[in-house]
């Protein structure tokens, strides 16, 4: 491939990522951004073109999306009419003659009871209606959601989330993830694949608390929030906390191990980095 790249939420604290995995394999990158704010700072990560767009208005998408070869795309977290943006997404790529599409999914998209799950099967049809060529990426919870809870972590020795405290989770870095992207856009080998992708481990909260606490030299306590101490900011959230309860989401790290041809980066030595010198690029500070 060797036409520009279009990198969907380039500043995002997860799809940020994409961008630098690009340049570091020779690509030519143009970022997504939404507001123009974040222009220099994609730029400064070896974007050669930066626009700036909202997903829902049709005019600024196709013209980010003129002369592209290649898409990256990621919906932005909980969007309301997430399949709909989506589907139209996929449409404007293929009128503006895109050749290769890489979607950044969800692991178990067929959970319909989970709406930001569920969101992305009409997406993933859409793609596997279109023509294009693709890859769908299945990444499991991701090892950048804890980043901003470190603080508190550390502050408190308390790991809560509002959900039990004994369910499982598979759980990714997603620099792997981007990692995985860029050789899905760059190459072919991954063409027409979907790929569950999870680091190694089923751990529930007690399990991290207790990665957590080896790294930091002290006992880290789990716990559960009651979510309806959260008010309204639980909203759309309520059905995954359910969700949650009872059932974890679990896959398998072999392909993901086969994919970079190395061990995927573990929990703890996220913790390890999140523990030293601050790093934006760690903790997910991109925009």
């Amino acid at each position: 491939m060797s036409g520009p790249i279009l990198a969907v939420g380039a500043a995002g604290k997860f799809a940020g990522y994409i961008v630098p995995a690009l340049v570091a394999r020779g690509a030519t990158v143009r970022g997504l951004v939404h507001e123009a704010k974040a222009l220099a700072s994609i730029r400064d990560e070896g974007a050669a073109d930066v626009v700036v767009g909202d997903l829902r208005d049709r005019r600024s998408i196709a013209a980010a999306l003129k002369g592209v070869e290649s898409v990256f795309y990621v919906a932005p977290a909980f969007l309301t009419d997430e399949a709909q943006v989506g589907v139209d997404f996929v449409a404007a790529a293929v009128k503006a003659g895109v050749r290769r599409f890489v979607f950044s999914s969800v692991i178990h998209p067929v959970l319909s009871a989970l709406s930001n799950h569920a969101a992305k099967a009409p997406v993933e049809e859409a793609i596997l209606d279109s023509g294009l060529e693709y890859t769908l990426l299945h990444p499991a919870l991701f090892f950048q959601n804890y980043a901003r809870a470190w603080p508190g972590i550390v502050r408190t020795r308390v790991l809560a989330e509002p959900w039990s405290s004994d369910t499982r989770f598979s759980r990714v870095d997603y620099r792997d993830v981007a990692e995985v992207a860029a050789l899905a856009l760059t190459e072919d080998r991954l063409l027409y694949g979907t790929f569950e992708l999870c680091a190694e481990g089923w751990l529930n909260r007690h399990d991290v608390a207790a990665l957590a606490g080896a790294v930091l030299g002290r006992t880290v306590r789990a716990e559960r929030i009651d979510p309806d101490t959260l008010g309204d900011q639980a909203g759309p959230m309520r059905p995954m906390f359910e969700h949650y309860d009872h059932t974890g989401l679990r896959g398998n790290a072999l392909i993901l191990r086969a994919i970079l041809g190395r061990e995927p980066r573990t929990l703890r030595a996220f913790f390890e980095e999140m523990n030293g010198p601050p790093r934006a690029a760690i903790l997910g500070e991109q925009g």
